[in-house]
């Protein structure tokens, strides 16, 4: 078996697994036996049911694969026991990893997020050295990231193979869920993203995000981490693109970030009292008080990391957003215009 992925039923794992497909590999998957398979449905790929949390699963899951693809991950701004985010992200991550090592696979390549990296003070666009600690992290989700980033450089310098991955915000087809970027998009088709903070994000296409975990088995240097990021755009600058392509309104008002900070505040208790989830959660305002700018220079340079436009990525997401029914489009203008 050439590859194992992890989280295949996830919207990065989903396009790592179509990527390899798409260059012959012979695919493994580990999933949950719970977990929502619309992603892989149909794809020749043989299923290894297990959890992040049953070390067995996971040593039946890595037996004869060459190349382990650790994408999967408790990808939740809010949670109501933290502690089941540190369990996945943190002890699960040591586990397929350690459990890879002991199998004798080629490579590890282990999906962090530039949540996890630092932001330069001075506005200039985060790299995979800007110094960062514990304490820069904002919440559960981004500090247990953190944690399971450094147990796999330790385990690097122990001598596993591991090379490190870390997405920006990829936008594209396949994010059933979706992701808090993807959700974006839906509000945005839905005429529901009137109004922005004065935030901004690294946007890629996750086609280019899926490559990157390919390259970087293939030449990743071991020990090493790579920003999988394309272009750094302003929220607004956003919606301004999403207007292009869909001829809506783009977004016209500025929240105030002491306003969000309040509203995502009562959307909690008031999740906290009726057992719901918060639409959203406090975690994501207190991250988009910083611009989550990065630079992917050190993949695109030593990886060979794809830049397909960012209008591109967009496009696609609101093509497939709209053929899967979460809105309906009546028509859309060229990704390049």
């Amino acid at each position: 078996m050439d590859s194992l992925v992890t989280g295949a039923s996830g919207f990065v794992g989903a396009n790592v697994v179509r990527e390899l497909l798409r260059d012959g590999a012979t695919v493994r998957v580990l999933v949950r036996p719970s977990s929502d398979r619309r992603t892989i449905a149909g794809l020749p790929v043989e299923i290894a049911e297990g959890d992040l949390t049953d070390r067995r699963s996971i040593e039946r899951a890595v037996a004869g694969v060459g190349v382990v693809h650790h994408v999967a991950a408790d990808y939740r701004l809010w949670a109501r026991d933290p502690r089941e985010l540190y369990r996945a992200n943190v002890d699960g991550t040591r586990a397929v990893l350690e459990a890879a090592g002991d199998a004798g696979v080629r490579r590890i390549i282990y999906t962090s997020t530039v949540g996890a990296l630092g932001i330069p003070k001075d506005g200039t666009p985060g790299t995979e050295d800007t110094p960062v600690t514990l304490a820069d992290m904002v919440g559960p989700y981004k500090a247990s990231k953190f944690l399971a980033e450094q147990a796999a450089l330790e385990l690097a310098r122990k001598g596993l193979p591991v090379v490190i991955v870390n997405p920006s915000a990829p936008v594209g087809p396949w994010d059933v869920k979706p992701t808090p970027t993807g959700q974006m998009v839906v509000d945005f088709l839905a005429g529901r993203m009137f109004a922005t903070l004065d935030t901004g994000l690294n946007l890629v296409h996750v086609r280019d995000v899926a490559r990157g975990h390919l390259l970087a088995a293939e030449r990743g240097r071991i020990g090493e981490k790579y920003i999988l990021g394309n272009r750094n755009l302003a929220l607004a600058e956003i919606g301004r693109l999403l207007a292009g392509i869909t001829g809506r309104r783009a977004p016209w008002l500025r929240v105030p970030y002491a306003l969000a900070w309040c509203g995502a505040a009562c959307m909690e208790a008031a999740a906290r009292l009726t057992g719901g989830v918060p639409k959203v959660p406090l975690t994501a305002v207190r991250m988009a008080r910083k611009k989550m700018y990065f630079s992917p220079a050190k993949a695109v340079r030593e990886l060979g990391l794809p830049q397909t436009d960012v209008r591109e990525a967009l496009y696609d997401a609101a093509r497939w957003f709209s053929e899967h029914g979460y809105v309906h489009l009546a028509q859309m203008n060229a990704a390049t215009a």
